[in-house]
């Protein structure tokens, strides 16, 4: 097994562990559909005992596809396979005093309920949610709804892509606009169920908070996630370009979402019809680039960049503006690739060369990589009643003590129902003696206390994959010291703060200009707020004589560098350890850190194509892909980060090890990715996108649709014959319920190019909002396809929930970023973190954190 030059322990330490998993020990009673056994999948990998009641019939997600062998049957949903691997299946009927009975008894021996029936396990118990917490204190309760206990949207039927609508993501999805700057295709919802992946990530981070306060307190909690509000903080960039300078952005074809348009993808297509991207090209692309075509007299007429070009600056991906002389790199780029098959196309060697390049893949080529084989991605596990093994994707990062746990095959309705039931009666896993914070600090929004009291993190995390995650830990309560330094500043210069501030944004009618000044990035301030700023020089010898001292004081260790970096500077894991026994290290690369792709480049862009992402959304071929339209990896990426450091924080909690965490952006998407991979194994079927549509929970309509306006869509989602015949009544076309075509389901779905034209007759007049709240009304699932604008300032359920929180930074002012989404009753998180504040200035708080080091240093030193 290959592993990076310069890494401070062999493959084995982390490579051949078969630890136990991070929550090992802990029994969690699941009742959920496809909103939350994504989640539930998470904490059974994170080693807890999860089981899941069924119903005598079957959980609803056993029905929805594919099937093996295409043959639909309560045992051969691929889907119900995928989110339901090591679980256990008990099959209570809640209708009855004795399944309630038996219900009430399992909850009492468990340490978590994960609960997306929507309020009616409380209405089958009799108990209310307070009361259900009160009959069960040490219980941590984790509901996930659609849109929230209350408010004007709480009843509104969801649905995938009805998520992805109003959320914004799809928003930033899509084609580029014709010559005319007139969209001519939909927004596109990224394929395929990613609002429940947006949700159950951030519910699986709240658990764990919740596990960790009732580690120290004894007591559980009640904690609670909106679908539409998680998947409305997905966005990467286009809420701070609305919220600082009232700018909206254009959605362009496979690459970021954009203030200004254009028509020059980043994605090139081989003579073979495969795609690459080819993601930057800046001054230092450039710069790159032309000795690498000149190797193959490819380079046209491009120069490398004048000598007193600045090569240094980093651009968040999207927020570098277009011209004709980057429009023209792409264009020679364009015309190298497509000499290429997508076999031959050289795309390590343009790795090599520093260029952001790499293949698109489809979902299963990842399954067939060496790189991911040897870091234990993928598994294969036995369906003994079948007598076949089928590959699953299995883990989300490599640890050197706790491991991802494989488990068996999704249960057989019913399996485990005599053996949990015949249990002896079982106890929460509490310990008897909690150990109690002292003088907890109280956050200064809630007046309650943070869940992570006392943690410190040594926080080198940037961009949004690493600095996303500890940002959730901030919010927490943990006390983040992020370091910077001169030469090598995180990517400060996006979403920048008005000309004229505040006042200038309050007033304004139309876009603002930016200010220039980097300690007043929206961007930066979204992605670091709670946290405090050093800058530190860990190459000179002082610098790391400081970073050795702040390891000593801290928990954890975070960054987000290429592998090897910090190792290179004299603070490799073994350093960290001989420092501090229990330290706990997490690192996250494009790739990893183990494995055979050394330090390969990416970003969110450059992970999502390698992940599969990007080949999986958009129209059926022969349209181009075009992926998220933001980097919606780093999201995933920072969700997954935050999830091994709460992980290993309760492990720590719990047993007192440390451990170092070898986390990979690309992998987190390629654990998005089971349903289609098992489709793969088990049916020989390569994924191909299916644009708006709804292939495997049938559904016609289902799509986006353009309503009066410019740019105006909603999306629909009728499931049953019920909603269809709901929606000809209100759009009062009963001409469409006496058509053959539409009469069943299955006749829709057969002729979903005549009734998505159908339906786009009657669309087109109509106001988006009205129409939504006439269809909701009516209990036909829809929703507006919502943007930054829309959801800031005209979402009423997003106001009612607090989405945003206001801060203040010391330079920037103060402004509203998103809040953590998770409601947490006893501990709840604050965006402002322990220090009530917004993102850090360059270097804000080198005094306080030297001189509370000394401090410290002084206390700690044996006396």
């Amino acid at each position: 097994m290959a592993t990076q030059a310069g890494m401070s322990t062999g493959p084995g330490e982390m490579m051949g562990n078969a630890g136990p998993g991070m929550l090992a020990g802990l029994r969690v009673i699941e009742i959920a559909d496809e909103r939350a056994e994504y989640a539930g999948l998470l904490l059974a990998g994170l080693g807890a005992e999860v089981i899941k009641i069924e119903p005598p019939e079957g959980n609803a997600t056993r029905r929805i596809g594919p099937f093996l062998d295409d043959e639909p049957g309560l045992e051969r949903s691929l889907f119900f396979w995928n989110y339901n691997r090591n679980k256990k299946s008990v099959v209570l009927d809640l209708r009855d005093k004795a399944g309630q009975e038996q219900m009430l008894r399992l909850l009492g021996g468990a340490d978590i309920l994960l609960d997306a029936s929507c309020g009616a396990l409380n209405e089958a118990l009799g108990l209310d949610h307070a009361a259900l917490n009160a009959r069960f204190p040490a219980l941590v309760t984790a509901r996930m709804t659609p849109f929230g206990d209350d408010g004007p949207w709480k009843d509104f039927k969801g649905s995938d892509l009805i998520h992805l609508a109003l959320g914004g993501p799809m928003m930033n999805c899509g084609y580029d606009p014709d010559p005319n700057l007139e969209y001519d295709t939909p927004p596109i919802a990224p394929q395929i169920w990613h609002a429940y992946h947006i949700a159950g990530e951030q519910m699986a981070t709240g658990i764990i908070a919740a596990l960790i306060h009732r580690e120290r307190s004894g007591e559980g909690q009640d904690v609670s996630v909106a679908i539409h509000e998680a998947v409305s903080k997905n966005p990467e960039q286009d809420l701070m370009y609305w919220v600082m300078r009232r700018v909206p952005l254009w959605r362009l074809t496979c690459r970021h979402a954009s203030e200004g348009p254009n028509h020059s993808p980043s994605i090139c297509h081989t003579k073979d019809g495969r795609w690459f991207i080819t993601h930057g090209m800046g001054a230092r692309d450039l710069k790159n680039l032309v000795p690498l075509l000149s190797k193959y007299n490819a380079q046209a007429d491009l120069q490398p960049p004048a000598p007193e070009v600045d090569l240094r600056a980093r651009q968040v991906p999207g927020t570098a503006g277009s011209d004709e002389a980057r429009s023209h790199m792409l264009d020679v780029v364009q015309r190298f690739v497509r000499a290429w098959t997508y076999k031959d196309m050289p795309w390590r060697e343009a790795q090599d060369a520093g260029l952001l390049w790499a293949p698109l893949r489809k979902p299963h080529e990842n399954a067939l990589d060496e790189h991911w084989l040897t870091r234990k991605t993928f598994a294969q596990i036995e369906h003994p009643e079948l007598g076949r093994s089928f590959l699953y994707p299995t883990s989300k990062w490599l640890s050197s003590k706790t491991s991802w746990q494989v488990g068996r095959r999704a249960p057989l309705l019913g399996e485990d129902t005599e053996a949990v039931l015949g249990e002896r009666a079982r106890r929460p896993s509490v310990p008897a003696s909690p150990r109690k914070v002292e003088n907890p600090r109280l956050s200064a929004l809630h007046n309650k206390p943070f869940p992570l009291q006392g943690i410190r993190i040594f926080d080198f995390a940037w961009f949004l994959a690493s600095a996303g995650g500890t940002r959730f830990l901030a919010a927490m309560g943990a006390e983040s010291y992020k370091v910077e330094w001169k030469d090598n500043p995180d990517t400060r210069l996006a979403g920048m703060a008005p000309v004229g501030g505040r006042a200038a944004r309050d007033a304004a009618t139309g876009p603002l200009p930016g200010v220039k000044d980097p300690d007043m990035g929206g961007n930066f301030l979204n992605k670091n707020s709670g946290k405090r700023g050093i800058s530190l020089n860990i190459r000179h010898p002082k610098g790391l004589e400081i970073a050795k001292d702040m390891i000593r004081i801290c928990d954890v260790v975070a960054e987000g560098f290429s592998p090897g970096v910090l190792q290179r500077l004299g603070l490799g894991y073994d350093v960290m350890k001989s420092i501090r026994p229990d330290i706990i290290y997490i690192q996250q690369s494009g790739m990893g850190a183990h494995g055979t792709y050394g330090r390969m480049r990416t970003v969110g862009p450059v992970a999502a194509a390698f992940g599969g992402q990007a080949e999986m959304s958009g129209l059926p071929e022969p349209a181009m892909p075009v992926s998220w339209g933001y980097s919606y990896l780093d999201w995933m990426g920072a969700y997954g980060y935050a999830l091994a450091l709460l992980g290993a924080i309760y492990h720590r909690e719990r047993t007192g090890e440390g451990q170092w965490i070898d986390a990979s952006q690309c992998e987190s998407g390629i654990f998005l990715t089971g349903a289609t991979i098992l489709d793969w194994a088990a049916n020989g079927r390569v994924f191909r996108r299916y644009g708006n549509r709804s292939p495997y929970k049938t559904a016609a309509p289902h799509s986006a649709y353009r309503c009066a306006g410019k740019d105006r869509w909603i999306t629909i989602a009728c499931f049953t014959d019920a909603e269809w015949q709901a929606l000809a009544r209100v759009a009062e076309r009963g001409d469409w319920l006496d058509d053959r075509r539409f009469a069943t389901l299955e006749n829709r779905l057969q002729h979903q190019d005549a009734l998505d034209a159908a339906v786009e007759t009657w669309t087109r007049t109509e106001d988006r909002y009205n129409c939504m709240m006439k269809l909701q009304k009516a209990g036909v699932p829809a929703g507006v396809c919502q943007n930054a604008e829309d959801r800031v300032d005209y979402d009423p359920q997003l106001r009612h929930l607090k989405w945003l929180t206001e801060v203040t930074g010391t330079k920037i002012g103060t402004w509203p970023v998103y809040e953590i989404p998770m409601k947490m009753t006893k501990t709840p998180a604050y965006i402002g973190g322990p220090i009530n504040r917004g993102a850090p200035c360059y270097g804000e708080d080198n005094m306080y954190v030297l001189t509370e080091l000394r401090h410290l240093k002084a206390r700690l030193a044996p006396q």
